[in-house]
């Protein structure tokens, strides 16, 4: 049986984890949670599956989650030890920490799930990473601490964790390049002329996956694939010249591998997010499931579009950050955040969130990322700057 935390427990990737857990009776025992501010779920989260600690967002969350824990003992006459319950980035860290835990699935969204999770590896506890803020903000200083732990880094994101199984058929130094499938998202057909009218609820509304807010409009701009470009760099070691990036619509490749010799693995699947979920879990372990499967009598056709460059700026100003090192990479995600809410509270136009980007890396400060506090001032600074250039677009 292995055991589990999960930092985002009440998120998307978190749920779905859940999913996985319950669907393998016996294989999995989840030991800490960490929710964010649904303590509603985080309650039903935590007389479920009875961890040792359970961790919200805030102090007033964590004494209505103990409240609420302690009626159900009453009601059930105690039918389990009550959790351990903590709050805030203390709380975080415990759940990353537990000393039982074999795995972390790092789920929480934003820098908030950073230090955690670094401090898990820095213990030796393995992860599953499908937070992007770990490897966009901070690749260097992360890797750096995986390879001095041993630990395995395992992506949950869909693209990188299909590169992750094409690379079991070959050797490092076979590898050609990685190529990371893009769905286009709501606007690859939508003329660029047009872009200056996108509203929120179309950049909302993604073709193929139900994801969070911000990086549904990720998707949108395509500033997802820059991140993704980003982690690729740090997860499988290689430069930016052998990252590509192409639109598939369909996404039902997930990513592929082009290999020396002209060869290409592809590695297909439902967009079903329990997938790639439950092989980090199981990971070197290929463990059968029910919940997901491709429907291939709906499989009638694979396209593959190169990306327009003037409709999707975000991508290549992800690859200048990466190019550019230090704290830009950094910036670039603190920026983007910024931006993207700006645009939901529809302070910002949609064809101004690369605009901002682009701003704050001009003018982010050149410093040294040596440690995580490094990479949270850089954090810090480049949210002031970002904050500054949407309030000067406003007026």
């Amino acid at each position: 049986m292995k055991r589990i935390s999960i930092l985002g427990s009440t998120g998307s990737i978190g749920r779905q984890t859940l999913d996985v857990v319950d669907a393998h009776p016996g294989k999995f025992q989840v030991v800490a949670l960490a929710a964010g501010s649904n303590v509603k779920l985080a309650i039903e989260q935590a007389a479920q599956f009875r961890p040792a600690i359970v961790s919200v967002a805030t102090e007033a969350g964590a004494r209505e989650l103990c409240a609420a824990l302690k009626s159900l003992q009453v009601k059930k006459n105690a039918p389990a030890p009550m959790p351990e319950v903590l709050f805030g980035p203390e709380g975080m860290e415990r759940v990353a920490t537990h000393p039982h835990a074999e795995i972390v699935v790092s789920a929480a969204v934003g820098v908030v799930g950073l230090p955690a999770t670094y401090k898990a590896i820095q213990l030796g506890k393995h992860i599953a990473l499908a937070n992007k803020e770990v490897l966009v903000a901070a690749g260097e200083v992360v890797m750096a601490a995986v390879q001095k732990s041993g630990v395995a880094l395992l992506p949950v994101d869909s693209e990188h964790n299909a590169i992750h199984q094409c690379l079991r058929g070959g050797e490092p130094a076979e590898v050609r390049r990685l190529v990371l499938t893009a769905s286009g998202g709501p606007f690859r057909k939508l003329p660029h002329s047009k872009f200056s009218r996108i509203t929120p609820k179309q950049a909302l509304a993604h073709p193929n996956w139900k994801m969070g807010q911000r990086i549904t409009i990720d998707s949108a701009t395509m500033m997802n694939k820059g991140f993704e470009v980003i982690e690729a760099k740090w997860l499988f070691g290689v430069g930016l010249d052998k990252i590509h990036v192409v639109i598939h619509p369909q996404s039902t490749i997930h990513s592929m591998v082009e290999f020396v010799d002209g060869s290409i693995l592809a590695q297909l699947g439902p967009t079903d997010m329990r997938m790639p979920i439950q092989y980090a879990l199981t990971y070197p372990e290929r463990v059968p499931s029910n919940t997901h499967a491709l429907d291939w009598s709906a499989l009638k056709k694979l396209d593959f579009e190169e990306v327009p460059a003037k409709k999707f700026p975000c991508l290549t100003l992800a690859k200048q950050a990466l190019r550019q090192g230090g704290p830009s990479p950094c910036a670039l995600n603190a920026a983007d955040e910024i931006a993207v809410a700006a645009f939901l509270e529809r302070r910002l136009e949609f064809l101004e969130i690369s605009a901002v980007i682009e701003a704050v890396l001009g003018k982010m400060p050149r410093t040294a990322m040596n440690n995580i506090e490094d990479v949270l001032q850089a954090d810090g600074e480049a949210r002031r700057l970002a904050r500054i250039e949407v309030e000067r677009r406003r007026n």
